[in-house]
């Protein structure tokens, strides 16, 4: 039912600050004496969708064929186990940043499926929040993404809502705790240490 290190899924509509709430996180996990390793999933899809032509950068995989989209989905899964099982064993800790739902051009696709939840095993499943118009704000200001099709405040508001029910659907598999941590503007330390501190008790 569980790796022999402890799986934490991160997840956040796309502009909530993951990564940055992840980066504060791995200082303070750190200065405690906890080994972590944090990864991104789409990172590891990117990785093979370039090496096979399929797209130019990482927005582009949410407007690949739904079945392509899938096919990365599964390796990347498999890619990021086997990445771990070399590096983490007892109380260490595998971070995966992830969204657990994408809006794609054939509809609303979960990021935790079944057969990633088989691959990855998650002790825990977190979703980091914040305003839906805190992360319209943010979107706009990351000028290396193209987020537009998401579809603004409105957009931002439903995503987050069927995000919360697909990672409450997805923690059912595998008996998965779920807490929600919210990103405050100008407070991603805040965030990281409440996060960090639900899984010090897993």
């Amino acid at each position: 039912m569980r790796h022999p290190f402890r799986v934490v899924i991160v997840t956040g509509v796309p502009g909530v600050g993951k990564t940055t709430v992840l980066s504060k996180l791995e200082e303070i996990a750190e200065k405690e004496g906890i080994r972590v390793k944090i990864v991104n999933y789409g990172s590891y899809m990117l990785e093979t969708a370039l090496r096979e032509g399929l797209v130019e950068n990482r927005d582009q995989l949410r407007h690949l064929p739904l079945r392509r989209q899938l096919e990365l989905q599964r390796l990347a899964a498999q890619k990021i186990i086997e990445d771990a099982a070399n590096e983490l064993s007892g109380d260490d800790v595998l971070i995966i940043d992830t969204h657990a739902l994408v809006r794609t051009s054939a509809g609303y696709w979960p990021g935790l499926p079944r057969h990633v939840l088989d691959e990855l095993k998650p002790d825990m499943i977190a979703l980091i929040e914040a305003k839906p118009d805190v992360i319209v704000e943010r979107q706009a200001r990351d000028r290396g993404r193209y987020r537009a099709d998401i579809g603004g405040v409105k957009g931002v508001t439903r995503l987050m809502e069927n995000a919360r029910t697909a990672s409450l659907a997805s923690a059912v598999h595998y008996a998965s705790t779920v807490v929600f941590v919210e990103n405050r503007e100008g407070a991603p330390d805040e965030a990281a240490a409440e996060l960090l501190s639900y899984i010090k008790n897993l």
